[in-house]
C-alpha cells in the first residue's frame, strides 16, 4: 500500500428519508479542523437514491467537495448495497482519513467497509487530532507525523484509550453522536459535486425489505435538551429520581442520570450522560448526587452552565461545576424547586 496515494479528510454523510442525519454535519465541522491541520480539503459521501439535490447542504456545513452515489438499490438502508457503495468510493479516490457516525446505521457499515478495504476502525471516538506516533519518542522506532490519533473508551468506559493506524489507509474511525460541533452554516456556499455509481448487482446477500415500521416514542432525546437535571448513585433510589423530576419539570427539563444509575437499573440507557452513554450540552446542566468521574464528566463537560449539588465536599464534579453546592440533596432540590415555583408564581 502505497500511502502517498491517499489524499483528504472524508465524511459518509448519512441521510434517512432524504434527509441528512445530524450527527453528518457535526463530522464536517470535526472533518474541517483535522482537514487545516493536514492542508487538505473535506469530501462529504452521499449514498442513496435520488439525493443529489442535497449536496448544497452538506457545502454549507463544510464539504468543499461532494460524491453522490445514487442508485435505486440505494433507497433504504440495506448492508450489502451500502458497504459496495462506500468501498467503492474509498478504492477508487483513496482518502486518507474516512469517519463515519457511530449511529445504528455507521455501526453496521463501518466494520464491513473497514474489512472490505484492508484497514482499521477504532469504534465509539470522541476525540480525534493530528499528532504523532508513537505518542512519545522510542529509540530506535521512528515517529511519524500527522496521524490521526483517535480516542475512545475503553475496558467498559474504566479507561481511554488512544489509538493510531500509521500502516495502513484510510484511517477510519466512528465518532458518537454529540461529541463533535458543526460549524455555523456558510449560507449560499457551493460544493464541488461528483457523481460516481460503481455498479449494482443483487445477490443473495442484498436482503428483501418487506416492511418498514417507524418507531413512536415518548421519551426526549437528552441530546437536544436545553436544560438537564441528571441524578447519580447519590440520589439513593429509583423512588429519589422523584424530587429530580419535579425539579426539571419547574424549568421545563428533561431528567437525565449517569452509568451507575443505569447500572442499578433505575433509569433506562437512553437516559446516560457520559463516555457510555450520550454527550449533551445543554444551556444548564444539574448534577445531583453525581461524583463527577471523569467517563461522566467528558459526556457533559461542554454544557454552559453547570450546577452540582453533592455532600461529598471534595467531590470531583466540583472541579468543573460553576456552582456547587454542598449538602444533602433531599433537603436542597426540594427547596431549589419550591424556590423557582415561587420565583415563577411571582413572575406571572
Amino acid at each position: 500500500m502505497n500511502l502517498e496515494e491517499y489524499k483528504g479528510v472524508y465524511v459518509f454523510a448519512q441521510q434517512v428519508d432524504n434527509e441528512i442525519s445530524s450527527i453528518a454535519f457535526e463530522l464536517l465541522g470535526k472533518a474541517k479542523d483535522l482537514a487545516k491541520d493536514l492542508s487538505t480539503d473535506v469530501t462529504a459521501v452521499l449514498i442513496g437514491s435520488g439525493i443529489k439535490g442535497l449536496a448544497d447542504q452538506l457545502a454549507e456545513y463544510g464539504a468543499d467537495k461532494v460524491i453522490v452515489v445514487d442508485d435505486p438499490e440505494l433507497k433504504d438502508y440495506r448492508t450489502e448495497p451500502y458497504a459496495h457503495a462506500l468501498a467503492s468510493v474509498i478504492n477508487q479516490y483513496k482518502p486518507e482519513i474516512m469517519l463515519v457516525g457511530a449511529t445504528a446505521i455507521g455501526r453496521d457499515l463501518g466494520p464491513r467497509v473497514s474489512a472490505r478495504v484492508a484497514t482499521g476502525l477504532t469504534a465509539d471516538c470522541t476525540v480525534l487530532e493530528i499528532g504523532d506516533f508513537p505518542l512519545q519518542a522510542v529509540p530506535g522506532q521512528e515517529q511519524l507525523h500527522n496521524q490521526l490519533l483517535m480516542t475512545r473508551p475503553a475496558f467498559g468506559g474504566n479507561t481511554i484509550a488512544t489509538i493510531a493506524c500509521p500502516y495502513n489507509r484510510p484511517q477510519m474511525a466512528t465518532v458518537r453522536a454529540g461529541v463533535m460541533q458543526k460549524i455555523d452554516p456558510i449560507k449560499g456556499a457551493k460544493a464541488v459535486v461528483e457523481e460516481y455509481n460503481p455498479g449494482f448487482t443483487p445477490d443473495n446477500k442484498y436482503v428483501e425489505i418487506l416492511d418498514i415500521v417507524k418507531a413512536v416514542t415518548e421519551t426526549v432525546d437528552i441530546m437536544d435538551a436545553k436544560i438537564l437535571v441528571s441524578g447519580g448513585r447519590g440520589v439513593g433510589s429509583p423512588e429519589n429520581f422523584k424530587i429530580l423530576e419535579e425539579l426539571a419539570e419547574v424549568l421545563g427539563g428533561t431528567v437525565s442520570c449517569s452509568r451507575a444509575v443505569v447500572d442499578s437499573g433505575w433509569k433506562p440507557k437512553d437516559l446516560q450522560v457520559g463516555q457510555t452513554g450520550k454527550t449533551v450540552r445543554p444551556n444548564v446542566y444539574f448534577a445531583i448526587g453525581i461524583s463527577g468521574a471523569i467517563q461522566h464528566v467528558a459526556g457533559m463537560e461542554e454544557s454552559d452552565i453547570i450546577v452540582a449539588i453533592n455532600k461529598d465536599a471534595d467531590a470531583p464534579i466540583f472541579d468543573v461545576a460553576d456552582y456547587g453546592v454542598v449538602g444533602d440533596l433531599n433537603k436542597i432540590v426540594p427547596k431549589l424547586t419550591a424556590a423557582l415555583k415561587a420565583e415563577i408564581a411571582a413572575a406571572k
